[in-house]
Parts: C-alpha cells; structure tokens; sequence
C-alpha cells in the first residue's frame, strides 16, 4: 500500500480539519508514494522508537505527539530533532503524527467511556455548528462513586501504578470531567460545568489548590498515562489487513522511588 493510501484511512479516523490552528499533524517526514509494509505506532517519536522502526524494519512510525512544532531553519545531526529526521530518511522511513486531531476525534469519548461517563459533551467546544467536536468530555457517572473509588478504577482502565488525587478521598463523585494530557487549561471548564472532579494530567501545585479551593477534586493520572491507551486503540482500529502493524515498546519518562 502507497503512503498517501495509508493517510488517507488515519485521515478518516482523525480528520487533519480537527486540529488546533497551532498543531502539527499529518505527514511530517517522507514520501506519499512510498509503499508501506510495516508500521510501528508510539506515543512519542523518541530515538528508542525510531531505532525500534529500525531494527524491525518499518517503512512508517504513527505517533501521537509531533516531533516538529517549531520551524526549523536546519536539519543536521548537531540537533536532536535533525538527528531523529535524519535517521528516519535514511532509512526510508515516513513519519505521520496524530495530535490534537486525535483527541477531538477519538480519544476524548474513548477515555470518558473508559471510567464510565454518560451523556458526555465537550468540556469545551471548539466549534459552536456541532456540540460534538471539542476537547475533553464531561458528563455522570452510571453510580456515585468516592474519590478513592474513582480513583482505583482511574488507574485500572489506564493500566497505571499510581496517580495523584487533589482532595477529600471519602468525597462523592457523580459529575465528572477529563481531558486526555496536559489538562491544567480546563481547570475553569471543568469548576463552571460544576463537574466534582477533573480527570487529566500534568496538575501544577498552585493549579491544584485553587482547584481545591473552588470545590474541585482532581485525578492527575500524568501526562503519558492518560494518552498511552492511543497507541493501542489505533493498532486494533485501524482496519488494514495488507499492512503489519506494531506497537512500540515505551515507558513513562518518570520514575516513582
């Protein structure tokens, strides 16, 4: 299958029209008419899993989060980014990123449906023709649950060790916000559609006691934590048998000691 026919297929999945003006998505490195075989989706572009594209001879990585947002004047190996650039070119390597499209278009109502949430909307709408397509989701849960309860089943559905809770455990929980990593910006959102709790990532402490203050619990399940389950929902969603498709091995960047 040609590159361009690939896009094509991520591009009815995650519509490039969905992403934010300052993103960076779509096909970042390579050529359209390259035939690819084998693909490898991660997260993040990291020279671990480039190297795993390498060594298991992929001829696409699919990512999550770009490895370019900033013009660059210059691609050379005396820059970690150039290095990445140059390695995945020469090795004929495309390289596709799926942003903020991704989650507006999948990964908002897949993460509210994995802890429970009904009659989700956005937790902010972006446009105002189609309450539907937004940033995170907010709506109830199926029961009242505590905070600690909530919490648990936060770190089973998202496969995590640990999280950080903002407030009274015993606090019971109905309305309910998340936004998918870095959601500190949805704070207001989340306190104005009177949701008991915010579900997301990368809470900094004076962010957190102002929640606090304003009557609202958070959930920080991290910033990796909250989008990893992208890597495998697309793997199994993305309905090409002619191609292999791989999921790289990746770990948080942050270690509990």
């Amino acid at each position: 299958m040609k590159c361009k026919e690939l896009i094509k297929r991520l591009e009815t999945i995650a519509p490039i029209r969905y992403a934010e003006k300052w993103d960076n998505v779509g096909l970042i490195v390579g050529d359209e008419e390259q035939e690819v075989h084998k693909i490898i989706i991660a997260l993040d572009p990291s020279t671990e899993v480039i190297e795993q594209a390498i060594e298991q001879q992929c001829d696409m990585i699919i990512t999550h989060h770009p490895l370019i947002f900033s013009p660059m004047k210059k691609i050379t190996n005396n820059d970690f980014i150039g290095k990445r650039i140059l390695r995945m070119m020469n090795h004929s390597i495309a390289y596709y990123a799926m942003h903020t499209n991704m989650d507006i278009s999948i990964m908002a109502d897949e993460s509210a449906k994995m802890i429970g949430i009904k009659d989700m909307i956005p937790l902010e709408v972006l446009d105002a023709s189609t309450l539907e397509n937004g940033i995170g989701r907010f709506g109830r849960l199926a029961k009242t649950m505590t905070l600690l309860e909530l919490a648990e089943e936060v770190k089973k559905q998202f496969h995590l060790e640990d999280v950080r809770v903002v407030g009274d455990l015993s606090k019971e929980i109905r309305m309910v916000a998340i936004s998918t990593g870095s959601g500190e910006d949805y704070v207001g959102n989340a306190i104005e559609m009177n949701a008991d709790v915010l579900i997301t990532g990368d809470i900094r402490h004076h962010k957190a006691l102002d929640a606090l203050e304003r009557n609202l619990t958070i959930i920080d399940a991290g910033h990796y934590g909250t989008e990893r389950f992208m890597v495998e929902w697309l793997a199994d969603n993305l309905g090409i048998n002619d191609i292999t498709v791989m999921v790289a091995n990746e770990q948080s960047p942050f270690k509990i000691v």
